[in-house]
């Protein structure tokens, strides 16, 4: 990603006018300009604020089509900033959407899989299991003791998936 102070600026000001044609055009261009820092921030910040449906989907669609690698360090900070659930969820989904390995981010998927709710963790739970194979063994052994000595990983709705993502790891 290239760091562009100018183009930052630009589309902080157009998500800030809370206009859903002029903010979605925005993100239609950002699709075919060159990926710079800070954007997902601010589109993860717009999603969060906003109720309007073209515009969660056109941010959604954008975060589910990034093929950057260099994004998912700034997707996964995001990730980990107090977000309402929807918004975690999405960034989440993106990830697996994406095609992207996510495997460098392994032990934050799973601190989503113990503390999100139902969704979220169905979501990371995706993004576990396509990574999985590219950690380790031992990584693998160290994932399941962290998410067996989780009280959070074994209420009852998530139970299930629990017991499925240690038969991911332990594979």
């Amino acid at each position: 990603m290239i760091k562009s102070d100018k183009k930052l600026k630009e589309l902080a000001i157009v998500l800030g006018k809370k206009n859903s044609l002029q903010i979605v055009q925005a993100i239609k261009s950002l699709r075919e300009d060159e990926p710079f820092e800070g954007a997902i921030g601010l589109l993860a910040e717009t999603f969060d604020a906003s109720d309007d449906k073209s515009v969660l989907r056109a941010i959604s669609d954008f975060f589910n089509d990034i093929k950057d690698l260099s994004a998912r360090s700034e997707i996964v900070a995001e990730i980990r900033k107090s977000w309402n659930g929807d918004t975690i969820s999405m960034l989440v989904s993106s990830c697996w959407q994406s095609g992207l390995d996510y495997s460098g981010f392994i032990e934050d998927m799973i601190k989503i899989f113990i503390e999100g709710d139902y969704v979220t963790t169905i979501e990371s739970m995706t993004v576990i299991e396509g990574s999985a194979a590219n950690i380790s063994r031992e990584s693998r052994d160290d994932l399941i003791k962290t998410i067996k000595d989780s009280p959070k990983a074994w209420v009852n709705e998530k139970k299930t998936l629990t017991l499925e993502l240690i038969s991911i790891l332990e594979k």
